[in-house]
């Protein structure tokens, strides 16, 4: 059994996501080695899930949503770190991805990477041109789906081998120093299929209703609540007027991201600047069949 990496995540009832990053990080790290926070005890997620560490907690619908979940998923990330050199945490819509074109296994690569500091891999985020892209995800998602867009929101410091606290969202840490591997990616899956796009939100509009109260009162991401939606299709539709851009080198985007790095006012957190960036490409062939 490797000790190297470790992979945790919390789901309720997303089956389309939680199998891909089963199988993705099952078969990078080993079952043994992924630790899935059931919340709300879904026999669906322990089927997809078996093999992994399951925690079950209780699903009763709660105010504070999001503190908790961070609140868990901080803790047992330090705790894993007595045992992992590296510990990859996220939301089940993301995967840490290394450049294939490094050679090696992202495994084999933490094993070469100092510890006692924060990975933070730039952030892509997987887009479905409906229009393009007829191919239904269902056998992979790279592949039918080649088109990403900048997103730096979604660069997050997730790969942890430091005892820091972790913010609310996993987008901050109270580390000081930002390492910013280049070959290193988190590939965010939220729109990487139209279908998947609107039964997972219907899912979540639901969730949010029994809760009651506004994303700030209950402490849940504005974007789960039905009035933040907007039109599905009119969504998926503002991705063709992205400016697409020659090759895929993204080289700069970390350097701004190193620029920009400072102090979150007198919060403790870390903080670089987060741009809308217009701009979408096309993954290298390299890429292909990841996951």
């Amino acid at each position: 059994m490797q000790s190297v990496a470790a992979a945790i995540t919390m789901v309720r009832d997303d089956p389309f996501f939680l199998r891909t990053w089963v199988r993705y990080y099952g078969d990078l790290l080993g079952r043994e080695n992924c630790t899935v926070v059931n919340h709300g005890h879904g026999d669906e997620v322990r089927r997809i899930a078996e093999g992994c560490n399951i925690v079950g907690i209780p699903g009763d619908p709660h105010k504070n949503f999001d503190m908790k979940r961070w609140r868990l998923l901080g803790g047992l990330v330090q705790g894993l770190r007595s045992y992992y050199s590296h510990v990859i945490v996220g939301d089940v819509d993301e995967l840490v991805v290394l450049d294939p074109e490094v050679g090696v296994s992202l495994v084999d690569w933490l094993a070469q990477q100092p510890i006692r500091r924060l990975l933070t891999p730039l952030g892509i985020e997987v887009i479905h041109r409906p229009a393009l892209e007829l191919e239904p995800v269902s056998g992979g998602i790279l592949g039918p789906r080649r088109h990403v867009r900048l997103a730096p929101h979604y660069s997050k410091p997730c790969v942890i081998s430091l005892g820091t606290k972790i913010a609310r969202g996993g987008h901050y840490t109270q580390a000081s120093k930002l390492f910013a591997p280049d070959p290193l990616y988190l590939f965010h899956l939220k729109f990487c299929d139209f279908e998947t796009y609107v039964s997972t939100l219907n899912q979540r509009n639901a969730m949010t209703e029994t809760v009651g109260g506004d994303a700030r009162e209950v402490s849940i991401g504005r974007h789960w609540f039905a009035e933040a939606r907007g039109e599905d299709r009119e969504v998926f539709a503002r991705f063709d007027d992205l400016e697409m851009q020659e090759g895929f080198d993204l080289a700069w985007v970390r350097k701004r991201m190193k620029r920009s790095w400072k102090a979150r006012s007198d919060t403790g957190f870390w903080q670089f600047d987060r741009p809308d960036y217009r701009l979408q490409y096309v993954l290298p062939e390299r890429f292909v069949g990841m996951f």
